[in-house]
């Protein structure tokens, strides 16, 4: 890579927690194939983490082995022993840093121990802990009201739970008491949690165990894929990057390939389900486990009326797409034009602190009064004081724009790189929710192997760079980084990410037998 790639522009600071922005968006095109060198250093950090003073890396992994269930599982050959973070940054037991563009699974949303969250942490912990809601206590109070200013209509009742599973394990409650039906719809490729109830909503065989009555109510459609999918192109998504096929979406100002999937979602309501009787759909704004899948414009304005048409309703999945890490919205859903009739939410929520919970309307919410409902946990002081706190240093230092125009340039210059390597079959995303999809054949679209993949993976690790990774083949690598990185680490992040895959097509060349 010549060193005018990603050349410096100016910039200025922006962010109270040290986030930065160029004066301009645009990522120039490379022009040239030769070897790509890391020209941008990893960025300045003047953070200097404790030293590590805890069990030897050795122990941790018979620790580990010993006394966790094996579905923990490590990311990497050599698993890290994260020992500190700090805003975008981990650090391992060794001191050595990394760039974190997964951020604990889409969930660190304002910075790792940011500050202004931290100190609310220990603010309220020097009050009140615990009570559950059988007292009242301010802070509920104070973030239920601060929350749900945020949501248009009539979304303004919450109920505060622990984590994305929870949350999406309450609105299939809802939805079924609230409407006395059963059937709930969801798309195929989705991720909407691992309880047992839940389970029957995610729709990916990796993720599913031969229980009995996992399923039971719960019908998959097809995947409105505008890249893998039957129908879609270069038209089709809210992305500033476009699937690499051309369409014929948008010519009479419509999306045809949204019409054509939603002809395949009435044939379920057609023959699938009882006339007139569904109890919901839920849908991620953008799927996330699935790989940063969006959807064309319009199917999910589509799909929503639909499912009210037939007594049910919309569920939105905002649990890593709220929070304004879309960018262009502070909720994924009004990406897509719709007011569900109710939105789940977790991860970013919190910042990383066990956090979540479900937002309906008044009317709604009445219906969990059938019967008694109870979370001992949710919306406890110290989570509410958390939440609280994270909407106000997102206000504050604006990090749903910087999502938009830190993201936007990321997405440009990722797109370079699919100009570049064939084995970069598609990029997407909105915002900082960005995916990555590698390729062993542009035109069949055939998933790069589970081993290829993890050798650039590795290498971008040992680089410097964490990334995250998803789909149901594990091709697609997730940035989701903590929504206050700038543009410096984007551009190291490209630079690692290109001589990683430079790296990985040299030696598959060098494998080939010589003709």
């Amino acid at each position: 890579m010549s060193r005018n790639i990603f050349a410096s522009s100016p910039r200025r600071l922006l962010f109270g927690f040290g986030q930065r922005l160029s004066s301009t968006l645009e990522c120039p095109t490379p022009k040239t194939t030769t070897v790509p060198i890391v020209q941008n250093e990893m960025p300045d950090c003047e953070f200097q983490p404790p030293s590590y003073r805890g069990p030897s890396y050795e122990d941790i992994k018979k620790l580990r082995k010993n006394h966790l269930t094996p579905n923990i599982l490590s990311y990497y050959k050599k698993p890290l022993l994260i020992h500190a973070g700090h805003k975008q940054w981990l650090y391992d037991h060794n001191g050595k840093r990394y760039l974190d563009m997964f951020g604990g699974i889409v969930t660190v949303s304002v910075g790792h121990c940011h500050p202004k969250v931290k100190r609310a942490l220990e603010e309220q912990s020097e009050t009140l802990w615990h009570t559950t809601n059988i007292y009242m206590h301010p802070k509920i109070h104070e973030y239920a009201e601060k929350l749900t200013a945020k949501f248009p209509g009539d979304l303004k009742a919450v109920c505060f739970v622990n984590s994305g599973s929870e949350a999406n394990d309450l609105a299939m409650l809802m939805a079924r008491v609230h409407t006395g039906n059963h059937d709930i719809v969801t798309l195929r490729n989705c991720y909407h949690g691992m309880s047992p109830y839940t389970m029957g909503l995610t729709a990916h065989s990796t993720w599913r165990f031969p229980l009995a009555g996992v399923s039971n109510g719960i019908h998959h459609v097809m995947n409105p894929d505008p890249y893998k999918g039957l129908w879609g192109g270069s038209h089709c998504r809210d992305s500033p990057v476009q699937v690499n096929r051309e369409c014929d979406c948008m010519k009479n100002g419509s999306c045809l390939a949204a019409n054509m999937y939603y002809k395949e979602l009435e044939q379920t309501f057609l023959h699938s389900l009882p006339c007139g009787k569904v109890a919901g759909m839920f849908a991620e704004s953008i799927q996330g486990v699935g790989g940063t899948v969006q959807y064309p414009r319009d199917y999910i304005k589509k799909a929503a009326t639909l499912v009210r048409a037939n007594g049910g309703l919309f569920i939105s999945d905002e649990v890593q797409t709220g929070f304004g890490r879309t960018g262009e919205y502070y909720w994924g859903f009004e990406g897509h034009g719709i007011i569900p009739d109710i939105v789940t939410m977790a991860k970013g929520i919190g910042n990383g602190f066990p956090l979540a919970a479900v937002v309906t309307t008044p009317k709604i919410a009445k219906s969990l009064g059938m019967a008694l409902h109870f979370n001992t946990y949710g919306g406890n002081p110290l989570a509410s004081a958390v939440g609280l706190a994270v909407l106000e240093v997102i206000e504050e230092e604006q990090l749903q724009k910087n999502s938009l125009e830190v993201g936007t340039y990321f997405l440009k210059c990722l797109s370079e790189l699919r100009d570049r390597y064939e084995i970069v079959g598609d990029v997407r995303g909105k915002g900082l929710m960005i995916g990555i999809e590698l390729v062993n054949d542009r035109e069949t679209k055939t998933p790069l192997s589970t081993m290829n993949v993890m050798e650039i993976w590795e290498q971008c690790k040992d680089m410097g760079v964490l990334l995250g990774k998803g789909g149901l083949n594990g091709n697609i690598f997730r940035i989701k980084p903590p929504m206050c990185i700038g543009k410096d680490d984007v551009r190291f992040a490209v630079d690692v990410l290109s001589r990683a895959i430079y790296d990985f097509l040299e030696k598959q060349k060098k494998k080939k037998p010589s003709s």
